[in-house]
């Protein structure tokens, strides 16, 4: 589970996130939506610790980030907005390099490894250089990366960006599956009906404020509207209101 409990974060004078609370239950997806610069990615970034938040606090498993960050990280797989991958390694390496990071016994990292390798179909891939890959290349090498450690709490920034039509069949199936396991799964997304196919439950951040938290079904029926993208135009248009729980 992770609880973020009245987190603001300010750049300056810009105050990018305000007064934000939820919680992340294990067994669910979540889908986090905003237009660009409503603060979704500056979130991702608190809850595994790349920036420390202006008031409030999260704790992953019980862990605070701001106070036990490598701790907190250790529970959580995460797939940033920039996939970051050594371009000398191989996708293989590259997977296993992060795999040893976490300490995973040589035996356990082959077999996850070898896993995600099939499970997203590179193997045409695995033994190259990541020098020259295409997005949908890196985006698969990163999201093995990711999660080559099977976390419990996995947070995706746009998982399925580049990818082509069978490949992003496959993420959607592993996202699934690590849902059915018990996993929390956070993810961000501008494809609306991704996130009508795939989530539990969506959050929907306008102008660094959380204006609905709920099922995509009591989102529409809340907002009196037709379809999540007619719901979410319309909560993008009204920042001031207080949070919206939709069961």
């Amino acid at each position: 589970m992770i609880q973020v409990e009245h987190i603001s974060k300010q750049f300056g004078k810009i105050e990018a996130l305000k007064d934000v609370s939820f919680t992340l239950n294990d067994g669910e997806i979540t889908g986090l939506l905003g237009v660009n610069g409503a603060g979704k990615t500056t979130l991702m970034r608190l809850i595994y610790g790349l920036l420390q938040p202006s008031s409030g606090r999260i704790l992953v498993d019980g862990v605070e980030v701001a106070q036990q960050p490598d701790r907190a990280r250790q529970r959580l797989g995460v797939l940033p907005d920039d996939t970051g991958l050594y371009k000398r390694l191989t996708a293989r390496e590259n997977i296993r390099y992060f795999g040893e990071l976490h300490h995973l016994s040589p035996a356990s990292l082959t077999e996850s490894c070898e896993e995600l390798i099939e499970l997203l179909g590179m193997h045409n891939i695995a033994d190259r250089r990541a020098e020259g890959f295409s997005l949908g290349e890196r985006m698969k090498t990163a999201l093995a990366r990711a999660i080559v450690h099977q976390p419990q709490h996995i947070m995706l920034d746009e998982p399925t960006n580049g990818l082509d039509v069978i490949t992003t069949r496959a993420v959607r199936r592993m996202l699934v599956a690590l849902r059915d396991q018990g996993r929390c799964v956070l993810f961000s997304s501008h494809l609306m009906h991704e996130v009508t196919g795939l989530c539990d439950r969506i959050i929907v951040i306008a102008q660094g404020r959380i204006v609905a938290d709920g099922s995509v079904a009591a989102v529409i029926e809340q907002t009196q509207t037709t379809s999540l993208e007619e719901a979410f135009i319309y909560l993008s248009e009204l920042p001031a209101q207080e949070v919206t729980h939709a069961e």
